[in-house]
């Protein structure tokens, strides 16, 4: 049996920036907070809390807690958030993604020019809330291109559409293709989803499309491997997911020649490497 993985697999450029600037700010010392887990990993933060780092959910948190660093997470957070932070006397290094932080420039902008946001993405999702909160007047948040037609009358002629980073590309081509029809030219629409996302998803489908199975290895919490997954399997009947070495309780095919092996933007490569070895020994 034939063992491949993605060409794309494993820490994006904006998640290994985020992670090893936390362990930049552990080795200089002192008193290290994250404001959310810095990436959807639950193996990496865990690492991280292990050697003093800190997770905060909200500003009021930091009311009772000594003064330190605050690391912003990849997904970014409101202006509202860092602003907080800021007034509280913590020191803050911000760790969002460019490509988030590109998005936060642009919905500012526009929303301050009077248009009205759009933001096609997951509603609750870190990154589209954190996108959400640079808006200066109610953005609109949609998953599917149903709940485009359900907004379509309450929608003005002056728009900006951006879309979350690790959205499915076939799935924003879709919309694309629903605000033309609705009239709206294509310069309102800002295609904001990452190259390396783009790249992930083209290299799982084509791998997926050739393997007998596939397995996708991601914390459950992050958005672009399930993605992945979602995609793998729409090119390959036995897809699995995986968060870790633990998880992996496959019924391969008796006939398989071939397994993908592709990974989340937040997984570690240690753990790609023990999903893949223990595939190669054990299957």
């Amino acid at each position: 049996m034939n063992v491949k993985i993605a060409k794309s697999a494993g820490f994006c450029f904006g998640v290994k920036r985020a992670v090893d600037s936390v362990y930049e700010q552990i080795e200089k010392g002192g008193v290290i907070y994250t404001y959310g887990p810095i990436i959807h990993n639950k193996e990496v933060v865990k690492d991280m809390e292990s050697k003093g780092v800190k997770v905060i959910n909200s500003p009021d948190e930091l009311d009772v807690l000594p003064k330190g660093c605050v690391i912003i997470r990849s997904h970014g957070v409101s202006e509202e958030v860092y602003k907080e932070i800021e007034n509280k006397g913590f020191e803050i290094f911000d760790a969002t993604c460019p490509f988030v932080k590109r998005i936060h420039k642009i919905v500012n902008k526009a929303s301050n020019e009077g248009k009205q946001i759009v933001i096609i993405g997951n509603p609750g999702h870190p990154e589209v809330e954190g996108i959400k909160g640079w808006s200066n007047s109610d953005a609109y948040v949609i998953e599917n291109t149903e709940e485009l037609m359900q907004i379509k009358d309450k929608l003005g002629k002056d728009l900006c559409v951006v879309a979350q980073t690790t959205f499915n590309h076939k799935k924003f081509e879709k919309f694309v293709e629903l605000f033309k029809e609705l009239g709206y030219n294509d310069s309102i629409i800002a295609n904001t989803i990452c190259s390396a996302t783009d790249e992930r998803q083209k290299d799982a489908a084509k791998l997926a499309a050739e393997a007998d199975a596939m397995i996708v290895i991601g914390d459950l919490q992050s958005s672009n491997s399930m993605k992945l997954f979602e995609i793998c399997k729409e090119h390959c009947e036995n897809a699995y997911f995986v968060q870790t070495l633990k998880d992996l309780h496959l019924k391969l095919p008796a006939n398989a020649n071939l397994v993908g092996i592709t990974a989340g933007a937040s997984t570690p490569n240690n753990i790609i490497e023990e999903v893949q070895n223990n595939v190669r020994i054990n299957f």
